[in-house]
């Protein structure tokens, strides 16, 4: 018996080139430093194109951390901090996600593990559409959105200011544009028709 569960399973990865995933953090209680990671990547696999259906591996190289600060950026990798020799990645595994809200928003829930520690956070994620580029590769966009206590995975390094409050907010911001390529659909077409082929030769 023929399935056609091949062609349905499509593997997605990043166009690095085309995909951020940033932050930012309150600073001195009146404004914002904002960073992101330079290395990333994931494994993706939907049912077809219904990304309520994606199985996400997302890993993020810990020490590409960059906020436009060396001194700033080697401290966010020490152990007050991310601790980059101990801990080289940061992952995120999703286990579900939720059907579209009236402003077109889907919730996603996954598990997100940064030194060691691993919790369950909810992010929000806006879908652009899919289509092909000049090249005829196909692409899908997103905008995700969340927010996280960093105390939560023990990036607890903090010190008062004279006028009250603290150096640094605990609440971090979270906000990635993610574009992703088809790197599946032609495999899956492959596999088809040498499935089809060998079945024809076996009749």
């Amino acid at each position: 018996m023929i399935t056609l569960e091949t062609a349905r399973d499509i593997k997605w990865t990043i166009d690095p080139s085309h995909s951020e995933i940033a932050f930012k953090v309150r600073h001195l209680m009146i404004a914002h430093v904002k960073g992101f990671f330079k290395t990333f990547d994931a494994s993706i696999h939907t049912s077809g194109k219904d990304f309520t259906t994606a199985e996400i591996d997302l890993w993020i190289d810990t020490a590409s951390i960059s906020t436009g600060d060396d001194k700033r950026d080697e401290h966010l990798k020490s152990a007050e901090f991310f601790d980059a020799k101990n801990y080289k990645e940061v992952t995120f595994v999703s286990n579900t996600m939720g059907g579209s809200t009236p402003k077109g928003n889907h919730e996603l829930w996954g598990d997100l593990t940064i030194k060691g520690i691993t919790k369950n956070i909810k992010l929000t994620v806006q879908f652009g559409g899919i289509l092909k580029d000049p090249w005829g590769n196909e692409k899908a966009g997103f905008t995700v959105n969340g927010k996280i206590n960093r105390s939560d995975w023990g990036l607890t390094w903090n010190t008062a200011i004279e006028s009250g409050g603290v150096m640094v907010g605990d609440e971090v911001n979270i906000t990635c544009e993610i574009e992703l390529i088809n790197a599946g659909q032609n495999t899956a077409v492959m596999e088809l028709e040498q499935v089809l082929d060998k079945d024809s030769k076996t009749e």
